[in-house]
C-alpha cells in the first residue's frame, strides 16, 4: 500500500471527545502539551484477504521504538474500524481483517471520482510520547462486479415501415457499480440477422446508452419478432460480461390490402328455394393486424337493383342469401360483383354468378311454427335450458299426392328434428343436449324436405345461444406469496392480481375487492387488480400479512371468487443493537478469582437473523478483561487488587451483522470494594529494639511517644484501634495509650523505685469484617535521668521478654452509623475518599520522616551529654 503524510490541526470537537476518553487514562497535563495531530492516507485495493498488511504506522512516523516505558498503539471510537481493520497494539502495523472490504457496499453512494474512505484515529501511548495519528484508507475500487441489466428480457418496437439508419434507444441500459474503467464500456449483440446493428451514445454525465439501429429492410408479415442477446462489457482485466434477452418486436403499419380467397364463384339455386336461403360466402383476407385488416363486403354500382333486392349481402361475413322468392319472372341467371374493401385501399373485386333452375311441379313445402323466441330468423336459446327443449314445430305439405316426401335435419350439434307422434306430417325441432355458450355461441341448421324426384326444399334457421352467468370468476393463483422490504416507500407496488371470467359481455367482466379481513394499509384498483401498499412497512411491528381478496362479476346474480395473499416483510438492518441500560456499574470485591463473572451487559437488536446478530467487545482495549460475546458476561483475567487500582473504566461496542453493521457503545464502570487484606503496618516506632528516656521527673499526664500505623484498606478495614495487651516493667500500669491516636501518656508520677526499663506490647488491629487483622510492635521507655550504659540497654532490649498477654479487646472506636456506611458505598464517596486517603497518606509519612529526623537529633544531643558527665 502506499501512504501520505500530513499534518493537521485536530478539530475542536474530536479533541473534546478525545479528552473525554484520555479522563479515564491519564493525568490532565497531558492535554496542555499536545494541539496538532498527524495524518497518513493510505491507498488499498478493495476485497483485499485477512492479515494483508495495510501501513505500519510507527515505521511510517519513524518513532523510536526503543523508548522506555515502550509505546502501544489503540485505535479510538471508530465503530468501522473493528469491522475491517487489525491494529497491532505494540508494532502500529494495520491489518485488513476477516470481513472483506467491499467499497460497493462500503460505499454505495460514491461514484466516479469520489474516494471511498475508512477514517480511523490512532492513540500512540504512554503520555510522554502521546500522539493522536489520523489515519485514512482510500478503497481504490477492482473490477469485481460484472455489468447487470435491470430487466432480464428487454422488448424494443420497431414498425415494419422503419427506414435504414432508423435509431431507437434502448432505455434498459445495464448498470455496474464498479467506476470508472471498470464500469460498462461497450455494447454488442450476439445475433443480428443481418438487419440490426449496436451503436452507443455517452451523455454529458458518462453515462452510456445503447441504440439499435435498423440496417435493413422490415416485413411484419414476414417475420413479426427477432430474439437475441444483448451483451453488455465493462473495461476490466479480465473483461466481465453481463447478460439480457432483447426481444426486438415489428409492429404492424397497414400496407396490405384484402385479397379475395376465390375471385369467381358459380352457385347453382333451385327455384323452389325458400327465403333466407344460404347461397353462397364470399371471403377476402388481409395480413395486417387490427384496425388494419377490417374489411367491408358491399355490391358494386353495377350490380342491377332487383338482383340486389332478391340476394342480400352481409357486410362482415360476406354470406349471400335468398333475400326475395322465386317466381315465373325471376331471371335465371344472376351476376353479382362483389367489392371488398380495407382501410386505404383500392376494392379488390369478386364475381359471384347465380344459376337458377327452375321447378315445373309443385314442391314440397315445409311450414314453420316457432315455440322458442325468434327473430328475422334466429331462434334465441339460453345456455340453461335443458335437453329436449322445443325449438319449433314444422309442418310438410305436399300438393302432389302420388309423390312421397319427408323432412330432415342438415346440421351439426345437439339439435334432432323428428315426426311428432300425435299427427301426421308433423315434425319437432328440439334440443338434445344442454348448450354451452362459452363452447359455441351459433349453429347454422338446415331443415330440408324432399320428394320421390329429388326435389328438395331447404328452409335455413340460424340458433344463437344467449350467455348467462354460469361461470365464477377464477383467479390464476390461489394463494399470492409475496415477499417485501421493510422500510418501503408509502404506495409500494406489490403485485396485479389476475381473474378471468368465461362468461361473456358485463358478465365475463371483473372487478376486485380486498377482504374483510385485509388491514387499511393495504389497497387493491377495483378495475386492474393492482395491489399496493400505502404506508412504509416494520418488519419489528409486524413480519406477516395475511389477507384475502375477492374478483366479483358483473353478471346477475353475482359470482365470486377468492383467493388468499400471504406477505412477508423481509428484514433489513434498520435498527442499532440497544443495551438496556444507558452504562453499566458494577462492584466487584477485590481478589475476586479470575475469570470470574463481574456482570452481565444485556444488549438486544429488534433485527433478525443475521440482522440481529451481536457481538460485543472492549473498544480500549484492556489487557485485564474479557467479554463472552453470546452471554455479554464481563469477566477478569486476574484477580483484581483494589491497593493497585481501585477502579475501571471500559467502552464496550455492541455490532451486529448486518450489511452496513450497526453499533453503538455503552460505558462499564468497574469499581472495587475493598476487602480486608492488608493488616496495618506501624511506621513508628521502626523496630522492637529501639527505645526512648523518659526522665523520672516527667510529669503525669505527659505525652510520652506515640505508635503511628497506618492500613492500606478502606473504610472500616481502614479505621486503626491501639492497645496494650502486654507489660513488663517496674510499674508498668503507669503508662497509658489512647486507643485511636496510638499517644502514649504517663498516668501516675514516677518514684525512685520506679526506674528501669519498661516494655509495653501494643496491638495495633483494624476495624475490618469478618475478621480485624493486626500487628504489634514492642514500645521500650527507659526511665532514668541518663543513659549510662547504653551497651547494657541494648542487651536487655535484644533478650525475648517474658510478657504475659491480656487477652482482651481493644476499645471500640465510635461506630459508623448505617447511613454513614451507606454513603461509603456511593461512587463519589469512594472516589472522594480514596483521593483523601492517598493525599494523607503522602502527608502522614512526610510528617513521620520529619519527626523521626529530630528525634533522632535530640537522642544523639542526650548521648553526648551523657558521655561528657560519666567523663568527669
Amino acid at each position: 500500500s502506499e501512504y501520505i503524510l500530513t499534518f493537521s490541526v485536530i478539530p475542536m470537537i474530536h479533541l473534546q471527545g478525545f479528552c473525554i476518553l484520555l479522563l479515564f487514562l491519564r493525568p490532565l497535563p497531558c492535554f496542555s502539551t499536545y494541539s496538532k495531530a498527524k495524518e497518513i492516507i493510505y491507498k488499498i485495493n478493495e476485497g483485499l484477504p485477512r492479515g494483508t498488511l495495510i501501513g505500519a504506522i510507527g515505521a511510517d512516523l519513524k518513532l523510536d521504538f526503543s523508548v522506555d516505558p515502550p509505546l502501544s498503539f489503540s485505535l479510538g471510537l471508530k465503530k468501522i474500524s473493528g469491522q475491517y481493520v487489525n491494529l497491532n497494539n505494540t508494532t502500529g502495523e494495520l491489518h485488513t481483517s476477516a470481513n472483506k472490504i467491499d467499497r460497493e457496499a462500503l460505499c454505495p453512494e460514491k461514484f466516479g471520482n469520489h474516494d471511498c474512505t475508512i477514517s480511523l484515529d490512532i492513540i500512540i501511548l504512554p503520555q510522554q510520547y502521546f500522539q493522536l495519528v489520523k489515519v485514512k484508507i482510500v478503497i481504490k475500487d477492482i473490477n469485481d462486479n460484472a455489468p447487470r441489466f435491470p430487466s432480464d428480457e428487454i422488448h424494443v418496437f420497431v414498425p415494419e415501415n422503419a427506414q435504414i439508419n432508423s435509431r431507437f434507444a434502448i432505455e434498459h441500459s445495464a448498470v455496474d457499480p464498479d467506476i470508472g474503467v471498470h464500469g460498462v464500456q461497450t455494447y454488442w449483440l450476439v445475433n443480428d440477422y443481418g438487419v440490426f446493428t449496436l451503436d452507443v451514445e455517452e451523455n454529458e454525465n458518462g453515462e452510456l446508452t445503447p441504440f439499435l439501429i435498423i440496417t435493413g429492410f422490415l416485413d411484419r408479415e414476414t417475420k413479426n419478432e427477432y430474439v437475441t442477446n444483448i451483451i453488455a462489457e465493462d473495461g476490466g482485466i479480465p473483461q466481465l460480461l453481463g447478460t439480457a434477452t432483447l426481444k426486438i418486436i415489428i409492429t404492424d403499419v397497414n400496407d396490405n390490402c384484402p385479397i379475395f380467397t376465390e375471385s369467381h364463384i358459380n352457385v347453382t339455386l333451385h327455384g323452389n328455394s325458400t327465403k333466407g336461403a344460404h347461397v353462397t360466402q364470399v371471403h377476402a383476407f388481409d395480413p395486417d393486424l387490427d384496425s388494419n385488416a377490417q374489411i367491408t363486403y358491399v355490391y358494386s354500382e353495377r350490380v342491377p337493383r332487383d338482383t340486389t333486392a332478391l340476394f342480400s349481402l352481409d357486410k362482415s361475413t360476406g354470406a349471400i342469401k335468398l333475400a326475395g322468392k322465386i317466381d315465373g319472372n325471376t331471371g335465371i341467371f344472376h351476376k353479382l360483383t362483389i367489392l371488398a374493401n380495407g382501410p386505404g385501399c383500392i376494392p379488390t373485386v369478386a364475381v359471384v354468378i347465380v344459376h337458377i333452375i327452375k321447378v315445373f311441379f309443385s314442391p314440397p313445402a315445409v311450414i314453420p311454427r316457432y315455440i322458442a323466441t325468434e327473430k328475422d330468423g334466429t331462434v334465441y336459446l339460453k345456455e340453461s335450458e335443458p335437453p329436449s327443449t322445443p325449438i319449433a314445430f314444422f309442418t310438410l305439405q305436399n300438393p302432389d299426392q302420388k309423390q312421397k316426401a319427408h323432412c330432415y335435419l342438415e346440421a351439426d350439434g345437439p339439435f334432432r328434428l323428428s315426426p311428432y307422434k300425435l299427427f301426421t306430417n308433423e315434425y319437432l325441432l328440439e334440443t338434445t343436449e344442454p348448450l354451452d355458450y362459452e363452447e359455441k355461441q351459433e349453429y347454422q341448421l338446415t331443415v330440408a324436405a324432399n320428394n320421390s324426384q329429388d326435389v328438395v326444399l331447404k328452409i335455413l334457421i340460424k340458433v344463437q345461444v344467449i350467455d348467462e352467468n354460469d361461470n365464477s370468476p377464477v383467479f390464476q393463483l390461489h394463494l399470492v406469496d409475496l415477499t417485501i422490504e421493510e422500510n418501503n416507500a408509502p404506495n409500494t407496488f406489490l403485485t396485479k392480481l389476475h381473474a378471468t371470467d368465461e362468461d361473456s359481455g358485463s358478465r365475463g367482466d371483473v372487478f376486485y375487492l380486498l377482504g374483510s379481513d385485509a388491514p387499511s394499509i393495504f389497497t387493491l384498483d377495483k378495475v386492474t387488480g393492482v395491489l399496493m401498499v400505502s404506508t412504509s412497512l416494520d418488519r419489528e411491528e409486524k413480519e406477516k400479512y395475511r389477507f384475502t381478496v375477492k374478483a366479483v362479476d358483473c353478471g346477475s346474480p353475482q359470482k365470486e371468487a377468492t383467493a388468499n395473499v400471504i406477505i412477508t416483510v423481509l428484514d433489513k438492518n434498520d435498527n442499532s443493537p440497544r443495551f438496556i441500560n444507558k452504562d453499566f456499574s458494577f462492584f466487584v470485591p477485590e481478589n475476586f478469582p479470575g475469570y470470574g463473572e463481574i456482570g452481565v451487559i444485556s444488549v438486544t437488536d429488534a433485527d433478525s437473523g443475521k440482522n440481529g446478530w451481536v457481538a460485543l467487545s472492549i473498544v480500549n482495549g484492556s489487557d485485564i478483561f474479557v467479554i463472552d460475546t453470546g452471554k455479554g458476561a464481563l469477566r477478569a483475567k486476574v484477580p483484581l487488587d483494589r491497593e493497585q487500582k481501585s477502579s475501571y473504566f471500559l467502552w464496550i461496542e455492541a455490532v451486529d451483522g448486518g450489511d452496513p453493521a450497526l453499533s453503538c457503545v455503552t460505558m462499564v464502570t468497574i469499581l472495587l470494594l475493598d476487602v480486608n487484606d492488608n493488616p496495618p503496618l506501624v511506621l513508628f516506632p521502626q523496630s522492637n529494639v529501639s527505645y526512648m528516656l523518659v526522665l523520672p521527673t516527667t510529669l503525669p499526664g505527659t505525652s510520652i511517644t506515640e505508635v503511628y500505623a497506618v492500613d492500606r484498606d478502606t473504610g472500616m478495614n481502614a479505621v486503626i484501634a491501639y492497645s496494650i495487651i502486654g507489660r513488663r516493667g517496674p510499674r508498668p500500669e503507669s503508662f497509658r495509650i489512647d486507643p485511636s491516636t496510638g499517644n502514649i501518656t504517663l498516668q501516675e508520677a514516677l518514684m525512685k523505685n520506679d526506674y528501669g526499663l519498661y516494655r509495653l506490647l501494643v496491638k495495633v488491629s483494624d476495624q475490618g469484617l469478618p475478621e480485624p487483622l493486626h500487628s504489634t510492635v514492642m514500645v521500650n521507655l527507659f526511665v532514668n535521668e541518663t543513659v549510662s550504659n547504653e551497651t547494657y540497654i541494648q542487651s536487655l532490649l535484644t533478650k525475648e521478654p517474658e510478657i504475659k498477654i491480656e487477652e482482651r479487646p481493644p476499645e471500640k472506636l465510635t461506630e459508623l452509623g448505617e447511613k454513614e456506611i451507606e454513603h461509603f458505598r456511593c461512587l463519589p464517596v469512594v472516589i472522594a475518599l480514596s483521593a483523601a486517603c492517598l493525599v494523607l497518606l503522602s502527608v502522614v509519612i512526610v510528617l513521620v520522616a520529619s519527626m523521626c529526623l529530630k528525634k533522632r537529633k535530640r537522642h544523639k544531643k542526650k548521648e553526648k551529654t551523657t558521655v561528657k558527665m560519666n567523663a568527669k
